[in-house]
């Protein structure tokens, strides 16, 4: 199984999906910048991502263009403290998969995780093809 990648410049937000995330048993990397994560993404690729919407440096929203300019099926969720209209309509416009809004409950949080990585398994390759609920390949799903 592909890691789970966390972005955040927040220690206590690390922190805290570093615990949940070893207690599920679910590979993850843990990142405290954009641009931590895109230099590891020339090694391995994620099977799902968080990432903040506000960091310094790089923002959640400009990294998540980069990675979908790449991987364009990943499942990404975007992660913020303020919870605006604007800022959620952003992330959903650049191709997000799921917003958490912060604070947040950790069992939600996994939740999303798991539908993320089950979403991220269902596409079978560089190609696009997505395998159904019977295992065949579904072109262009």
């Amino acid at each position: 199984m592909k890691p789970v990648w966390i972005i955040d410049d927040d220690r206590s937000i690390r922190w805290v999906f570093e615990k949940a995330l070893t207690r599920e048993n679910l590979p993850h990397r843990i990142f405290d910048s954009a641009e931590a994560a895109l230099r590891a993404l020339d090694k391995e690729a994620p099977g799902a991502v968080l990432s903040d919407i506000r960091m310094p440096g790089m923002s959640g929203l400009e990294f998540m263009e980069r990675l979908k300019a790449e991987h364009p099926r990943l499942p990404i969720i975007i992660m913020t403290a303020y919870s605006d209209l604007d800022s959620a309509v952003s992330a959903f416009q650049g191709g997000a998969f799921e917003y958490l809004p912060k604070p947040f409950d950790v069992n939600h949080a996994l939740e999303l995780i798991h539908r993320a990585l089950e979403e991220g398994n269902r596409v079978d390759g560089p190609g696009g093809l997505e395998v159904g609920p019977a295992g065949q390949a579904m072109l262009g799903q």
